[in-house]
């Protein structure tokens, strides 16, 4: 989730803080990207934040709040391949959640199968983790992770840097399931993913298999407003509003302070069509998440 290390991790922000949409929120409406964390479920070795008060409870709140009737939860590094506390948080949700699990690639095919009737809908791919590999040795590390997805009716979901995403895109088009990409690409300035970013995501959308995550405008934006984010979103809605999801990022570590709300209403701006936001928020991850 996060790319600096051992973040001190702040409180979680009351749910009723957090300001309201501006804008009607459609029936169905999903949040599908969001993390769990709850005492008792050991963390991977040296966790790149400190444990965050950010409980299924607290989310809720928030997601009533805003509107939010459907949710995603993604498992985070904190956690690893132990995806218990995410299976806990699908069994207490019921119908109105799926979710997605990062496991090993020689995770046995029972174990996988269990998932896919517990909730699991797709395969989080940790590229940070993986950045200095070569490229060729991430493309097949995706291809043995689809082969996992695929029997299943699954897709994968991208958490890379944006120079990975870059690179990794233009090679992708011909897996055999479809792919989400996290927070828009991360095509972060710093990095100098600009206009060429944009038109590499553009160009990714347009083949058929790629869905891109408006989340984490925040870590995109590297501390500038979050509008600096807005003309690739816009291109994106512009595009292709069929082929993109919205998600909160909750507790949007290391800020639990944040608030979840503006970030909601990032999309009033992004895609003033009321049609275009509920492409966003149901059609899409009807399609992504709840089709079987």
């Amino acid at each position: 989730m996060m790319d600096v290390p051992f973040a001190q991790t702040s409180p979680m922000r009351r749910a009723d803080t957090n300001t309201k949409p501006s804008f009607v929120m459609p029936a169905r409406a999903c949040d599908t990207h969001l993390h769990v964390f709850e005492p008792g479920f050991p963390a991977v070795p040296n966790p790149l934040y400190t444990f965050p008060d950010a409980t299924l409870a607290q989310y809720l709140a928030v997601a009533d709040r805003l509107g939010i009737s459907r949710m995603v939860p993604v498992q985070p590094t904190y956690y690893g391949d132990d995806n218990s506390l995410m299976l806990s948080a699908l069994a207490r949700l019921g119908d109105r959640a799926r979710g997605v699990a990062r496991v090993s690639e020689d995770a046995p095919r029972g174990v996988l199968d269990e998932y896919d009737r517990r909730g699991i809908r797709a395969l989080r791919l940790d590229l940070f983790s993986r950045k200095d590999w070569p490229l060729d040795d991430l493309r097949r590390y995706a291809d043995r992770m689809a082969d996992l997805a695929h029997p299943r009716g699954w897709h994968l979901q991208f958490y890379a840097p944006g120079r990975v995403v870059h690179a990794l895109l233009p090679s992708l088009s011909d897996l055999p399931v479809p792919f989400v990409v996290d927070h828009m690409g991360y095509m972060k300035q710093s990095d100098g993913l600009g206009d060429e970013g944009t038109a590499r995501v553009l160009a990714a959308l347009a083949v058929g298999n790629c869905w891109i995550k408006l989340s984490g405008a925040y870590r995109v934006a590297e501390g500038r407003p979050l509008q600096a984010v807005s003309p690739l979103a816009e291109a994106l809605v512009g595009a292709f509003p069929d082929r993109l999801i919205w998600g909160s990022d909750w507790p949007h570590l290391p800020d639990g302070q944040r608030d979840t709300g503006e970030l909601l209403n990032l999309l009033a701006e992004w895609a003033p069509d009321a049609g275009d936001r509920s492409r966003i928020l149901v059609d899409a991850p009807d399609i992504l998440f709840y089709s079987h």
